[in-house]
């Protein structure tokens, strides 16, 4: 109470005793020189660290999950005596565990500030799982490894969103999320060409099918990726060591000053402040908005459990179908890079997560209507670009809900949870009765498609809206009255930045949500 008291008066007092001038307060507003510098070392040293990392072990985390459709084209139907029923059903389960596991792990992964043992102690048991999976041998078995290896590789995804939302500021996420996610563009690659390399030359050794191998070999590579992670990742920029007290800072304040408010939790970090930042997220609509958008590019690209089979439709072999799958991911991974790199740029979310919607609508109309090979495997390329919203829409996201850390880390697991929800259903969509073309999956895929883009108009006038407000809120003249709750953050940065509140007011202006 005497704290809020003590709020009140210092807002009582804004304009009047500041102890700080305009000029002084833009200085706190922006870098100094020598910060600056220290900035460019501090990015360097992070892109070069954390960024190959991340990649490696998404590239492992698809490989994991998506070997399961290479395996079905090595014999793993044959060998468990599985129905194209009993099929999807070990594809979805997986996810109603992932989905199950999503927000109360971000929330522990804010609380205990040490990604390095988290991530890296569920990387290590997501390819534990892997391994054993080779070792099922009926329908109950393949459907409990797949619900466990949910639920250990849930941590991941969303845990590295919001673990870059913490080292990366707005301007430079959408390239970094465009290349987190090409981790699972390459593993869509060079996954199927492992699996045709196992598949001709591993098939039957010792005994064991190729799709046994398969998981032997892809999880032993995961398990010794985790256990590196855990010494090798860097923590979050206020708990990891290794880090200099002056880069600390600047990493930090670089975020801080983005978002015109610290990026810390209000009660430093305590199991209530979890649970009001996982309510915050719950009574944002923002939060809803990008969560069924995820869903529906999800849905709509779910094609991506299924690419061997669609490609096996052209006419080739098993081998050289799983080979044919390759060129797609490889051209979307440089594709996506170049896309995000210039929405980064151009500071626009908007425009580049709408216009690859037309041409994957196209994709998907020229693979049910046409039987040739030249135009059903083009389409496959103009299918991929659904993955070029991907990066787009993570990065707008941690532009759209800024701060407190604690809401950050419950939106990003709600938004993964819900956009991953599509991949409980949409398998079985993909059933064999349709033929070669898949009319009703990919018309679904349509249909979620031109869903995301209206949820991506909805978005934008959300956050114009949000803007003009934030232009009220910057009205010093004594017009508008500021609520008890809104003092309470600017004392927040008041604290972190050893001013006064009144020129943690004059820090916000600027702010505004990137559209």
């Amino acid at each position: 109470m005497e704290h809020t008291q003590n709020i009140i008066s210092d807002a009582e007092v804004m304009g009047e005793k500041a102890e700080m001038t305009h000029e002084e307060t833009l200085h706190l507003a922006r870098l100094s020189p020598e910060e600056n510098v220290l900035e460019k070392k501090l990015r360097r040293r992070i892109d070069l660290l954390i960024m190959p990392l991340v990649v490696l072990v998404y590239l492992m985390n698809y490989i994991d999950r998506n070997n399961y459709a290479a395996a079905k084209l090595q014999g793993l139907m044959t060998d468990l005596s599985l129905n194209g029923q009993q099929y999807q059903t070990g594809l979805s389960i997986l996810f109603v565990a992932y989905i199950l596991m999503q927000v109360p792990s971000n929330l522990l992964l804010n609380y205990m500030g040490r990604p390095s043992l988290y991530l890296g102690f569920f990387v290590t048991a997501w390819g534990l799982v892997s391994a054993c999976t080779s070792q099922v041998t009926s329908y109950g078995g393949i459907v409990a490894c797949r619900f466990i290896l949910g639920l250990v590789e849930a941590p991941f995804f969303a845990g590295v969103l919001f673990y870059l939302s913490k080292w990366y500021t707005r301007d430079e996420l959408a390239f970094r999320m465009s290349l987190f996610y090409s981790g699972s563009l390459i593993s869509g690659a060079f996954g199927n060409l492992i699996a045709a390399g196992i598949l001709s030359g591993l098939a039957g050794k010792r005994g064991m099918a190729a799709w046994q191998w398969l998981y032997i070999i892809e999880g032993s590579i995961t398990c010794f990726t985790g256990i590196a992670i855990c010494f090798i990742l860097p923590d979050f920029p206020d708990t990891w060591r290794l880090l200099s007290p002056e880069m600390r800072a600047v990493a930090i304040r670089r975020l801080a000053i983005e978002a015109a408010e610290a990026d810390v939790d209000d009660e430093g970090g305590s199991g209530m402040t979890q649970l009001k930042g996982l309510k915050m997220a719950l009574t944002d609509i923002k939060t809803y908005i990008l969560a069924f958008a995820y869903m529906c590019i999800n849905g709509g690209g779910g094609f991506q459990y299924f690419f061997p089979t669609l490609a096996e439709t052209l006419g080739y072999n098993n081998t050289i179908s799983l080979l044919l799958v390759a060129p797609p991911y490889v051209f979307m991974v440089f594709y996506s890079l170049c896309h995000s790199w210039v929405s980064d740029r151009l500071g626009m979310r908007f425009w580049f997560f709408v216009y690859p919607i037309p041409i994957t609508i196209v994709g998907f109309i020229i693979f049910m209507t046409t039987n040739s090979f030249g135009p059903r495997y083009f389409s496959l390329f103009l299918m991929n670009f659904t993955f070029a919203q991907n990066g787009t829409l993570f990065s707008w996201m941690a532009s759209s809900m800024p701060r407190p850390p604690a809401k950050r880390a419950a939106a990003y697991a709600f938004f993964n949870s819900i956009g991953n929800s599509a991949s409980i259903w949409t398998p079985f969509t993909y059933y064999d009765s349709q033929g070669s073309h898949y009319p009703v999956a990919l018309g679904i895929c349509i249909a979620l498609q031109s869903l995301a883009g209206l949820c991506a108009v909805v978005l934008y006038f959300n956050l114009r809206m949000l803007n003009k407000r934030q232009e009220r809120l910057e009205n010093e003249t004594g017009e508008v009255q500021l609520t008890e709750k809104e003092l309470r953050r600017l004392q927040v940065t008041a604290d972190a930045e050893g001013i006064d509140i009144s020129a943690a007011r004059r820090l916000q202006k600027g702010f505004r949500y990137m559209l």
